[in-house]
């Protein structure tokens, strides 16, 4: 497991080194799962500097969102998980506040494999994500996400876990 998290630490530092020729912004998050664990989360979040069908209702985007999420259980031990995901973005037109939707499936790795009564079967994960936001004219945003965790029955413990969060991003 330390291997794994080491792995993904240079993983992280890499994309790191990208940020400099593309928008890259620090995202905060604080939620709680269906049974109460709190979910507080540290992420780097690297546009795409792409768009897809522009026009004047909106535009399609996406950016690469990489984080630590430090899960605070009641009835087990506490956990941690790192995660990695690209994460397209429709934002609705709007001359300040931009309102947006936001649709993600990437990967995650957890330090433990139970979350309260909840059974993760492996430490690797798939991260799926839905949110809805706004961001305003100086690059800040906030908005609401709902996270499912499952490894999609590659062991047969599955029981999956979501976290649901408001989080707040700013740009670097």
């Amino acid at each position: 497991m330390t291997r794994s998290f080491c792995l993904a630490a240079v993983a992280a530092t890499l994309l790191g080194h990208s940020i400099a020729t593309q928008a890259a912004g620090v995202e905060f998050a604080v939620g709680q799962t269906g049974e109460s664990t709190m979910t507080y989360r540290l992420g780097l979040q690297v546009d795409w500097d792409k768009s897809w069908w522009q026009d004047d209702f909106g535009r399609l985007t996406g950016y690469w969102s990489g984080a630590y999420t430090y899960w605070e259980g009641d009835k087990t031990a506490s956990n941690n998980s790192l995660s990695f995901s690209p994460v397209l973005v429709y934002e609705f037109s709007s001359p300040s506040i931009k309102p947006y939707i936001e649709l993600g499936v990437g990967v995650a790795l957890f330090s433990g494999t139970e979350i309260e009564n909840n059974s993760l079967g492996s430490a690797f994960q798939f991260e799926d994500r839905f949110g809805v936001g706004v961001r305003f004219s100086g690059g800040q945003e906030v908005g609401i996400r709902a996270t499912h965790y499952s490894n999609a029955g590659i062991t047969s413990n599955n029981d999956g876990v979501e976290s649901y969060a408001f989080h707040y991003s700013i740009p670097l």
